[in-house]
């Protein structure tokens, strides 16, 4: 009898053990697929679930989304951190709307040539939305190959094209068992193979990973040191995006100089939002959303 291959065993496994999460249902569209996807970028499951449901009650296609203002974006996105995927989600629906007729693309090379769509993103797309078979390598899965398959404690801090080949190696042909398996090593990294503590006891591929053949520890430490959040300009641009946020109309730079009390601290994070797109001056002292109103005029 042939031996169940890697990915038949993880995939066994998620299929009695996954998360039950509304973005995996099998009625749910590429576009509620891809606002998760987005969200899901450096931001914990729990905190992405509400966001996600009250977004797509209001945008429940790219063509709402692309018809209102980059200001109501960032109001939505709230405090899910990193505000600039908001607006280039919004890009990226014109885009979708612009480009093709309003649905989102089901070609790697359409969905790789969005707005704010990367390597992982579009093949994610691709292969939860439309079931095909791509490498989707995120952190999760970079840590799960490199444990399972190279017996190293841990991957790299970036994503190699050399990850995209060996993730790519475990897939099985068919497309749809292929989408099934990239789910499936996603969820095994995330809640079974995790960086610190893993449950080897409970992973379906404990019997066949070179890391726990080798017998090599899992690091003691972090594998990335935290970032710091207080007294960072990332606070500080936070506090100022909340009070934008919540406005009617422009807000006078003196009532966003009460935010923070360290002036220069201020006027750099300030002048970063205008930078990064999220941030518009009114006049000549006053700021607001960008977008959030009539055009602002030039010169």
């Amino acid at each position: 009898m042939t031996e169940p291959t890697f990915a038949t065993l993880v995939s066994r496994w998620y299929d009695e053990n996954a998360r039950d999460l509304p973005w995996r249902g099998p009625d749910v569209s590429p576009w509620a697929i891809l606002v998760s996807e987005v969200m899901l970028q450096q931001t914990p499951v729990v905190r992405v679930l509400p966001a996600w449901e009250a977004w797509l009650a209001r945008w429940p296609e790219p063509a709402a989304l692309a018809a209102d203002s980059p200001a109501e974006a960032i109001r939505m996105w709230g405090r899910l951190g990193y505000p600039r995927r908001a607006v280039r989600l919004r890009d990226c629906a014109a885009a979708i709307v612009e480009r093709h007729g309003g649905r989102v693309p089901d070609r790697l090379e359409q969905l790789l040539a969005l707005p704010g769509v990367g390597t992982y993103t579009a093949r994610a797309v691709a292969a939860f939305a439309y079931g095909q078979r791509h490498p989707v390598v995120d952190t999760n899965v970079r840590r799960v190959v490199c444990r399972a398959i190279a017996g190293e404690p841990d991957a790299g801090p970036v994503t190699r094209p050399a990850d995209l080949v060996a993730t790519e190696k475990l897939l099985p042909t068919e497309p749809a068992a292929a989408a099934l398996a990239s789910a499936a090593f996603m969820e095994l990294g995330a809640v079974v193979c995790v960086a610190r503590s893993p449950r080897c006891g409970a992973c379906p591929v404990e019997s066949v990973c070179a890391w726990r053949a080798s017998g090599r520890e899992a690091p003691a430490g972090p594998t990335r040191r935290p970032q710091r959040y207080a007294g960072t300009d990332r606070q500080v641009r936070g506090l100022l995006l909340g009070v934008l946020r919540e406005a009617i109309g422009p807000v006078p730079h003196q009532r966003l100089d009460q935010v923070w009390a360290d002036d220069v601290q201020r006027s750099r994070a300030l002048t970063g939002l205008v930078r990064d797109g999220l941030v518009e001056p009114v006049g000549g002292s006053s700021f607001r959303l960008v977008g959030d109103g009539p055009p602002v005029p030039v010169g």
